[in-house]
C-alpha cells in the first residue's frame, strides 16, 4: 500500500527554510533561503533576497506593471522583517551577555574584597596589638619519635 503524504510535507532536500525551533526560522545571518517569488525562484540570505525583490519591484514599476511590482515589494518586506528579527535577537543576546559579564565581574570583586578584609584567617594581616592581646600558648615538650621516655616504667610481666 502506498504511503500518503500530508499536504504540508517537506522532504529534507529543500523547498524552503527549515523550521526546527517551534516553527521559527533559524536566526542566523548566513542562513540561505529558497524563495519562490511571484514568477521566479530566488536563493540567498535574507539581506540578499530583500535587496533582490526591491530591485525587481522597482523594475516592474518602471515597466508599468503595478500588480507585479506590489507582489515583489511584499516579498521584499517579508525578508526585511526577517532581517529585523535577526538584528533584534542579536541585540538582545548581546545585552544578555553584557549583563552576565557585569554580574560575573561584580561577584569576582566581592570575593576579592572578602579575601582582603581583616579577620579572614590571615595572621599576617593582624597588627602587633592583636598578637599581644592573645595569651601565649604553652607547649609541652614531647619525646623524640621512636624512643620511649626514660621516666616511664615498663609494666612487669608478673
Amino acid at each position: 500500500m502506498k504511503r500518503m503524504r500530508s499536504r504540508h510535507h517537506r522532504s529534507g532536500g529543500g523547498g524552503g527554510a527549515s523550521r526546527g525551533n517551534n516553527g521559527q526560522i533559524p536566526l542566523n545571518r548566513n542562513h540561505v533561503f529558497e524563495s519562490n517569488g511571484p514568477d521566479i525562484r530566488v536563493r540567498g540570505t535574507a539581506q540578499q533576497l530583500s535587496e533582490k525583490y526591491l530591485q525587481l519591484g522597482r523594475d516592474a514599476t518602471g515597466t508599468g506593471d503595478r500588480v507585479q511590482a506590489e507582489a515583489y515589494f511584499q516579498h521584499a518586506e517579508h525578508y526585511f522583517r526577517i532581517l529585523n528579527a535577526m538584528n533584534q535577537a542579536a541585540q538582545t543576546a548581546q545585552q544578555e551577555r553584557a549583563e552576565r559579564q557585569r554580574a560575573y565581574e561584580q561577584g569576582r570583586q566581592e570575593r576579592r574584597e572578602r579575601r582582603e578584609e581583616p579577620g579572614s584567617g590571615d595572621v599576617e594581616e593582624h597588627g602587633a596589638a592583636d598578637r599581644e592581646a592573645q595569651p601565649p600558648v604553652q607547649e609541652t615538650p614531647r619525646p623524640p619519635r621512636g624512643r620511649r621516655p626514660k621516666n616511664i616504667e615498663e609494666p612487669s610481666a608478673e
